[in-house]
């Protein structure tokens, strides 16, 4: 799994935030031959960069939800414009209400943006889902997913191949007590939980209600539900590197092994 955008809300790059960086959520999971990315931030745009040097590309495209930093990177996507690759664009928070192929193109359409989807000459498709559905992108890839506590809802993820599990859970806000239940069984032992944990315990209480969490609260979840490896991601954009630096130092007193998300870091579960 390689981080390619750990931010939340919006893009902050510049020097106070170079170590960890300033680009919105996106992710690369590869399962043996196949490559699956999940959300389309700005970190998008500097995974397509790579991606272009790998033509043709054949990969799936997931998406939390489709809230403006989590798919504000599609519109650039150029990998996405060439004939020889393709995607496979999926999301599990629209329906009934409406699908991901017609909010990508009102995402790009006059006057937000100067060309429409169809120019998009890749091999695209769009598969809606509703949360709690099991998916199998591709054989031996087994895709849980849960509905998330988030404004106009989001899908959490857990990703199992070869006897190991990733989860990805952002965006969502934990309850008062305890854990939300939901995301403790799709995260139930869980090699590597990847966790919305934008403010800290001094800053969340003025923003009870956003739809996002605190690492103390992934912390909880992570023992409670025997998660192996926790990483903090989706950063405020308020947080600098200083502050990051602090963060981390004190996750990892608190729970040994816990890694603070970096863009370009690399794991495997």
């Amino acid at each position: 799994m390689k981080f390619w955008g750990v931010r939340g809300s919006i893009a902050c790059p510049g020097p106070s935030t170079v170590r960890y960086g300033g680009n919105t959520s996106c992710l690369e999971m590869r399962c043996g031959d196949r490559r699956l990315i999940f959300d389309a931030g700005t970190g998008l745009r500097v995974l397509d960069d790579e991606l272009r040097t790998r033509v043709p590309v054949d990969a799936d495209l997931f998406l939390t939800h489709t809230h403006f930093d989590h798919i504000c990177g599609f519109p650039f996507f150029s990998t996405a414009f060439d004939p020889r690759n393709t995607y496979r664009m999926w999301a599990g928070h629209l329906h009934p209400e409406r699908n991901l192929r017609d909010l990508l193109c009102a995402l790009m359409s006059d006057p937000v943006f100067p060309v429409p989807v169809e120019i998009m000459k890749a091999d695209m498709s769009f598969r809606d889902f509703v949360p709690g559905d099991v998916l199998e992108p591709h054989p031996g890839i087994r895709i849980r997913t849960a509905l998330l506590n988030h404004p106009q809802r989001a899908v959490g993820y857990r990703v199992e191949f070869d006897g190991r599990a990733i989860c990805y859970i952002t965006d969502t806000e934990h309850p008062a007590e305890g854990v939300d239940p939901r995301i403790a069984e799709l995260v139930a032992g869980a090699d590597i939980m990847v966790y919305d944990a934008m403010f800290t315990d001094e800053e969340y209480p003025s923003r009870v209600g956003w739809g996002h969490s605190t690492w103390s609260a992934g912390m909880r979840l992570a023992e409670e539900a025997g998660v192996k490896t926790y990483v903090v991601f989706h950063h405020d954009p308020a947080h600098d590197d200083d502050q990051m630096d602090r963060i981390a130092a004190e996750v990892a007193e608190r729970r040994p092994g816990t890694v603070v998300a970096r863009e370009g870091m690399v794991l495997e579960p």
